[in-house]
């Protein structure tokens, strides 16, 4: 059977422990659309943010929460990073790590013709460019 999708792209929902941090990554260094924002029940916030058709919505609970597990593919079960396809994959990466956010993977051709590097949020979630040549 499978899902009949209604939209070409995901939403994807990212809950913060600061989210003028966060904004000031997805929305200022990166470049997402603000789309505003909603309140959620519990007294959360949710910030919109648009990567293309994909919706970005970052939570912000009142209360404090466990901190992730950051890292890479070998740190634990669960989404572990997610991808961006961009055409200008240094230039970003460059603005990232100017701006002060950590670059655990720099730009490397992982085969011919593609280009990846990996940026990680405030909360330590890892961000992954790709470029295809």
């Amino acid at each position: 059977m499978g899902v009949r999708l209604t939209k070409d792209s995901i939403d994807l929902g990212i809950v913060v422990s600061d989210p003028e941090r966060s904004l000031a990554f997805y929305r200022d260094a990166l470049g997402f659309k603000d789309d505003g924002t909603m309140p959620m029940p519990g007294g959360a916030t949710m910030y919109r943010l648009y990567c293309g058709t994909s919706l970005i919505k970052l939570v912000h609970h009142p209360k404090e929460l466990p901190a992730p597990v950051p890292g890479g593919l070998s740190t634990a079960l669960g989404y572990r990073y997610w991808t961006i396809s961009v055409d200008n994959i240094q230039e970003v990466a460059d603005a990232c790590e100017a701006a002060g956010y950590t670059i655990p993977v720099p730009v490397v051709e992982l085969r011919p013709g593609v280009s990846i590097a990996i940026i990680e949020d405030p909360d330590r979630n890892w961000v992954e460019l790709v470029q295809y040549a």
